[in-house]
């Protein structure tokens, strides 16, 4: 399946009107294209004034792969194929001496020499295979219904066209394919994107030719506000949502989009997804996509497109909560690399936006000791800033917190944790047999390992880092065994953490907000986190949660706790 996450959309014209610019035809300018025997590999052409061209292999690697396989649609590349693997071209060569960080939109965007500057031959031709995306599952269908009431009679006469009034021209971007629909004024002219005026008689419409298929249905729409939707259709009837300006059914299928979130272990397709979300103004779409991203950004850490996510996408990431990771110096150290990554496309400015969403008084005392040796090119760049973030940490950690709380809202979220999933911090629970153990009188004659006894510090502090607390992690399975415990349950799998006496001596200054981890046993990858209400968390059901559940029957569960002051 071909992802077009990161396809840039074309215009709308209707008569004297453009939706980008006016009075404009699309523009090729910076278009790259693959020639060879598959759609999905070949000689990376590009298009520049008036002509395509080829690129030098001189500096072709995997992060400019990267890029024009987004920039087609791909989810990514697979491999760099370079010295004319896949033939000589002819015309100029547009570009040398290649230098991208991955994670630019369009291959234009990287550095290189100038355009047609080359000291190469057509023998050195670059080349890329990209990933088609085929690992994906099967194509599943939803139902979107918005219609309220609406009859479908008005679908019947948008299938028999009687009586249309207006033409809608539909092309692809070389204009070497067209369509044409008949349709009726009145119904367009509820769009207001469009703009049109009881004068307007045509409206047409670029739209890339693989999309092409979809249009009638999304027409359709228009009339009847009802349509399925699948995995396989969902990006192009999103795009032609974004186009007509249909807010509503874009962020269904937007919320549609977040099924396919758990299905790429590489993220590649979440990158590529939210940056799609910026461009199109999705806000439903780049929340799920976060939210995802966040939960699993161990993961995203660890991989390869770590280095590539661009900067709105850091600055995003790394001003929410909801991060599981397994401390505040983790971030800091990612974020780091992060930046020698990216070498001189960061501003000094951005460095120091992104560096002032660390929570250093989050991070364990003794690891802040350790930072004040760091010679990373980050703390040497923003010397200034990280002495007082660990200034503030340091007394964070000191202080007591009645001296501290009327500085606390000047903080922000500087004190607030995220969900740190550090052995101090958390249990993990891998059993999910049900083989619960016979009880008879009270007595156990069994071993339950979906019972976990740990402790924790009351908070990170310095100041409760030796006062414990002791808790208690199960899983339930079925109504026996909530029955043995004196638990109510109202459905299966549940979940209790349950603290043992000691932490309500603390209850005028801290408060733990814990969380519940879901993870797939045979993938690792978060699917959804759970808050604790009454020390019970409930399993939602696929139909409850805003992501889908890809192993309903097999997974495991981390319990974090979280202290923070009140």
């Amino acid at each position: 399946m071909y992802l077009l996450w990161t396809l840039l959309f074309l215009p709308v014209s209707a008569q004297h009107w453009t939706l980008f610019d006016e009075q404009s035809k699309p523009k090729r300018e910076g278009r790259v294209r693959l020639v060879g025997d598959l759609p999905s590999s070949g000689r990376v052409e590009i298009y520049h004034d008036g002509q395509w061209g080829t690129v030098c292999d001189d500096g072709w690697d995997l992060a400019e792969a990267q890029v024009v396989c987004r920039q087609m649609g791909f989810p990514g590349a697979i491999s760099v194929t370079p010295g004319g693997q896949y033939g000589e071209g002819s015309g100029p060569i547009w570009l040398d001496d290649m230098n991208c960080s991955g994670s630019e939109s369009l291959l234009s965007e990287c550095c290189f020499k100038g355009w047609g500057v080359t000291d190469c031959t057509h023998k050195e031709d670059a080349g890329v295979t990209c990933d088609t995306g085929t690992n994906m599952t099967g194509n599943r269908q939803f139902s979107v219904d918005n219609s309220l009431g609406l009859s479908d009679d008005l679908g019947l006469l948008f299938d028999s066209g009687d009586g249309c009034d207006f033409s809608i021209y539909v092309r692809d971007l070389d204009e070497e394919a067209e369509l044409t629909f008949c349709a009726h004024s009145m119904i367009l002219m509820i769009y207001q994107k469009l703009n049109l005026t009881n004068e307007s008689r045509n409206l047409t419409v670029y739209v890339i030719q693989e999309c092409h298929p979809y249009l009638p249905t999304f027409l359709r729409y228009l009339y009847t506000r009802e349509i399925d939707v699948s995995t396989t259709s969902a990006e192009c009837l999103h795009q032609l949502s974004f186009i007509f300006g249909v807010k509503t059914l874009m962020e269904d299928v937007g919320r549609i989009f977040t099924s396919l979130l758990p299905e790429d272990n590489t993220f590649r397709t979440q990158v590529s997804m939210y940056e799609y979300g910026v461009r199109t103004g999705d806000l439903v779409l780049q929340e799920n996509v976060l939210q995802y991203l966040s939960w699993n950004c161990e993961f995203l850490i660890n991989s390869p497109l770590w280095s590539t996510i661009s900067f709105h996408m850091m600055d995003a990431l790394l001003q929410r909560s909801d991060l599981v990771v397994e401390d505040e110096a983790l971030l800091l150290e990612a974020l780091e690399r992060w930046i020698q990554d990216k070498s001189d496309k960061i501003s000094s400015e951005q460095q120091a936006s992104l560096l002032n969403h660390i929570r250093f008084l989050l991070i364990p005392v003794d690891k802040l000791y350790e930072m004040q040796f760091s010679s990373s090119v980050l703390h040497q760049n923003h010397e200034k800033l990280y002495l007082t973030g660990l200034l503030r940490g340091f007394q964070f950690n000191a202080l007591p917190f009645s001296k501290i709380r009327n500085k606390m809202d000047n903080m922000s979220n500087d004190y607030q944790p995220r969900i740190y999933t550090a052995d101090e911090w958390s249990v993990f629970i891998n059993d999910t047999t049900n083989n619960y153990p016979y009880y008879h009188d009270n007595y156990n004659y069994g071993q339950n390992n979906r019972i976990q006894s740990f402790s924790t510090p009351a908070h990170p502090s310095a100041l409760y880092k030796d006062q414990m607390v002791q808790w208690q992690a199960q899983v339930f399975l079925n109504i026996q065994e909530c029955y043995n415990y004196v638990v109510s349950c109202t459905s299966f799998p549940a979940a209790r953490l349950l603290a043992n006496g000691n932490q309500y001596s603390y209850t005028n200054t801290i408060r733990f907000n814990n969380r519940l981890i879901l993870t797939c046993k045979n993938q690792n990858n978060v699917f959804h986190v759970q808050e604790f209400k009454d020390d019970m968390a409930v399993i939602p059901t696929n139909s409850s949660m805003g992501l889908p559940n890809p192993c309903p029957d097999d997974y495991s569960f981390r319990f974090v706790v979280r202290p923070e002051y009140i």
